[in-house]
């Protein structure tokens, strides 16, 4: 593989746009497209920052030995730290609808249908967030049946609670909540998941 080739898989595996790339770097975008396109090639006093930003040795950058094992393990880990972004950022989000709530309930004459639509708003940012993000993420085969058998146990579980309270409480339009719980839930199963199946094979 070139060294275009390499920069091109390289930023991918970062999820990085050409233009985060430029800025990072202090060139423009166009210098980082005659990069991966072999047009030119780096600076030597870009080839550091540049095996910085991308987390690899510049020898494996300059001479392209990267090994298959080292590329799957770059990859990995880029996914679990995009992971990780994902999954902090919706449950700030989440807590931050929780902080809405209780602030809103200080506050005299506050609306009830604006605290509730508010607070809606909040939950659905980050439930539509999380569900795109993890369904971008690329699916191992012998991951993905393996999540299979726990989700459907996870799954009649929330089936299950969320109908009996909703039945008991009768409050239909409060006991969605149980689904944004869910989500969480199967996206920190999933993690718990990767980072033991990863300790394994150490």
């Amino acid at each position: 593989m070139n060294m275009g080739n390499q920069l091109y898989e390289l930023r991918k595996s970062k999820n990085l746009s050409q233009e985060e790339v430029a800025e990072k770097l202090h060139v423009t975008r166009q210098t980082i497209s005659k990069w991966e396109t072999n047009q030119s090639v780096p600076d030597l006093d870009k080839i550091v920052p540049l095996c910085e930003l991308y987390e690899i040795e510049t020898d494996a950058l300059l001479r392209g030995n990267f090994s298959k094992k080292e590329k799957e393990e770059f990859s990995i880990n880029s996914i679990q730290r995009e992971k990780a972004k994902v999954i902090s950022i919706s449950f700030f989000l989440y807590f931050l609808s929780i902080i809405w709530i209780i602030m809103s309930e200080l506050i005299e004459n506050m609306n009830e249908n604006i605290q509730v639509g508010v607070f809606l708003l909040i939950c659905a940012i980050p439930t539509v967030y999380l569900i795109y993000k993890l369904m971008l993420f690329p699916k191992e085969e012998k991951k993905t049946k393996r999540y299979e058998e726990i989700d459907k146990i996870i799954s009649l579980a929330f089936i299950t609670i969320y109908l009996l309270i909703s039945f008991l409480t009768n409050a239909w339009e409060v006991t969605w909540i149980i689904w944004l719980i869910y989500v969480i839930f199967i996206a920190i199963i999933h993690t718990i998941l990767d980072l033991k199946g990863e300790s394994n094979e150490k």
